[in-house]
């Protein structure tokens, strides 16, 4: 008899941000397939029947590659075992929970899906910074920088306005800043990019478009780190002018004197 599969979103690392439904399908767990940026260090406990594997990926470094894990995922359950993958984020997120449910489902295995807190989302509001705001933002757009975008991909996000974050972006960051100042985005707009978010040591380091790779290098910023451009990043700055101007204009009340 064939087990099953669950694909758990583990939040932003942080295990107060597992959901309920995360934690009891830990709890019931005979195998964890987990990642490096899903919430283990205290794995052990929320899984204590469970064997687990680390399946994480690095950047430049895939200890275990995708369809290894896809391939693991299926051994065990078709040995009859719950299985859960324990994802970073939402598994559908600019992950690769798409994949491992259809070889799942190739192979007659039944999979159930956790949705989990996406960093896209809850790193900035970590940082402070609102995805959208009242006269500022009304939309925002999320995108992969594990590889540089095309020419026309940055021209559609410098064309479409609102809020862009960047996941995976820090090793393409330069072809990115460079791409959308080229594509007609103003060198002046402001940039964050918040690292290790609600793990110790999260830093947020803002900067303009046209010097946010010279101002990375200056405080070495590195990955895991989500990147934000767009005016919304003014609202982190916390009692600063240019946030109160932003911020008043966007209540219609005018700009401070």
């Amino acid at each position: 008899m064939s087990g099953r599969v669950t694909l758990v979103g583990g939040g932003p690392g942080r295990e107060d941000l597992l959901t309920v439904a995360a934690v009891r399908a830990l709890a019931g767990a005979e195998v964890v397939l987990y990642d490096r940026l899903a919430p283990h260090e205290h794995l052990a406990e929320l899984a204590p029947r469970a064997e687990l594997v680390d399946v994480g990926k690095r950047p430049g470094h895939h200890a275990i590659p995708q369809h290894e894990i896809e391939r693991l995922l299926v051994e065990h359950a078709l040995a009859g075992r719950r299985v859960v993958r324990l994802k970073g984020g939402d598994p559908y997120v600019l992950g690769r929970g798409g994949e491992e449910l259809a070889a799942c489902r190739a192979a007659g295995i039944p999979v159930d899906v956790v949705p989990g807190v996406t960093s896209a989302v809850a790193v900035p509001g970590a940082a402070g910074i609102p995805l959208t705001h009242r006269g500022i933002s009304c939309m925002f757009t999320v995108v992969s920088g594990h590889a540089p975008l095309s020419d026309a991909e940055l021209g559609h996000l410098a064309g479409l306005g609102g809020t862009i974050v960047v996941l995976m972006g820090m090793t393409t960051l330069p072809a990115t800043a460079a791409g959308l100042v080229r594509a007609g985005m103003a060198a002046g707009t402001p940039v964050a990019i918040v690292e290790r978010g609600f793990q110790a040591g999260q830093r947020t380091t803002v900067a303009e478009l046209g010097d946010v790779v010279a101002r990375a290098a200056a405080v070495r910023a590195a990955s895991p780190a989500i990147i934000v451009i767009g005016e919304v990043v003014r609202l982190a700055a916390g009692g600063d002018g240019a946030a109160r101007e932003v911020m008043q204009r966007a209540a219609g009340l005018g700009a401070s004197p």
